[in-house]
């Protein structure tokens, strides 16, 4: 298996709005272009898992395996086989093989799988696993399902500044994952979480260094090396994945998500907005209206 695109090949593809459904799948290709940024998505969706023995199998890029619901064993590079139960973190890691069997009556997962340049980086940040870390208890899955739907929304390929957009989803996504945890951190958090924390403020670039206690070339070079861009398209990648994020699942004015996202001059924000998605802020909350049932 080269993809988790055969992990479930029951459910609907996705469609802008598909993310709200209860069961969906997707699965972006990185252009060469985008091999050269700092994370990008190779495959999202939530699935039913039937009761039944896969693998051993292998992935070519990192997937955050989610169990949602469910209860049944995980087995990763020849070891032996250990129970899991929802909620839980599996990692499956590229070159990896991996085995699993879902108890009955099966398993429901979110999944999301990433490549690039700063996986070495998160890892150094401990933002994904050691080899031995593949299964991670959860005190909840919730806040990682919302994340995941959310990337489904916030990161489309067609976009001029999908890339930036893309790294700051799945560095939320880590961040959600590790804030999820059963257990006490062992370290503190990244500086690109604290910024992607302190993103919506109305300051600068420089204020955001400042609030870091970071000089500001290093948080520059610290956010070009663990997201692949610079502080600058880090935070507007954030602030528009959230501007798209409410745009698509609530009735909120045009002007109140420019304020909520650090935007005081709504004008200022649509033509930001048009220009880096595509598509001016209407048009987008119309094309992710929610899709049949």
């Amino acid at each position: 298996m080269s993809s988790v695109a055969r992990l479930d090949a029951g459910s609907a593809d996705w469609a802008p709005g598909h993310e709200r459904r209860e069961r969906w799948r997707r699965w972006p290709v990185p252009t060469a272009i985008r091999r050269y940024a700092g994370l990008s998505c190779t495959a999202l969706g939530v699935q039913d898992l039937p009761p039944r023995g896969v693998g051993p199998r292998v992935v070519e890029h990192h997937v955050a395996l989610v169990l949602l619901a469910g209860s049944g064993w995980f087995s990763w590079g020849g070891r032996e086989r250990i129970r899991v139960g929802a909620p839980a973190l599996l990692w499956l890691l590229p070159g990896v093989p991996h085995c699993y069997g879902p108890g009955k009556p099966g398993w429901t997962v979110a999944f999301a799988g990433f490549s690039g340049p700063a996986l070495a980086a998160c890892a150094q940040r401990g933002l994904v696993p050691a080899p031995d870390d593949a299964v991670v208890p959860l005190a909840t899955g919730a806040p990682a399902h919302r994340t995941i739907r959310k990337l489904a929304t916030v990161c489309n390929e067609s976009e001029p500044a999908y890339d930036a957009t893309s790294a700051a989803g799945l560095h939320e996504l880590l961040a959600v994952l590790r804030r999820s945890r059963t257990t006490p951190q062992d370290r503190p958090p990244a500086v690109v979480e604290e910024l992607a924390r302190a993103a919506h403020l109305p300051v600068s670039v420089t204020e955001h260094a400042r609030r870091l206690a970071l000089p500001l070339a290093e948080l520059r070079e610290e956010i070009q090396y663990t997201a692949g861009c610079s502080p600058k398209d880090f935070v507007l990648g954030t602030r528009l994945n959230t501007a798209k994020d409410l745009l698509a699942t609530t009735d909120l004015k045009v002007a109140a998500i420019a304020r909520r996202i650090g935007y005081a001059d709504p004008g200022h924000f649509t033509r930001l907005f048009t220009r880096r998605v595509g598509a001016p802020p209407g048009a987008f909350r119309a094309g992710h209206a929610p899709g049949p049932h």
